[in-house]
């Protein structure tokens, strides 16, 4: 499911970040960058889906 979220997140970064996180301020902030360019989009997108992992396997 990761792959698929930062596959998504790359090609098209504002419905990778919406089914990770849903509708809040990361999806505000990629819009906005994805707007700017997809390039600041889709880096946005893939950090803030590993980072989330990341930050999941951390507690657990």
């Amino acid at each position: 499911m990761k792959l698929l979220y930062i596959v998504l997140g790359i090609l098209i970064p504002p419905v990778g970040v919406f089914l990770k996180f849903g509708i809040g301020s990361t999806l505000f902030i990629n819009i906005a960058l994805t707007l700017l360019g997809w390039v600041p989009g889709s880096i946005h997108a893939v950090w803030a889906i590993v980072k989330q992992d990341q930050e999941l396997n951390k507690t657990v």
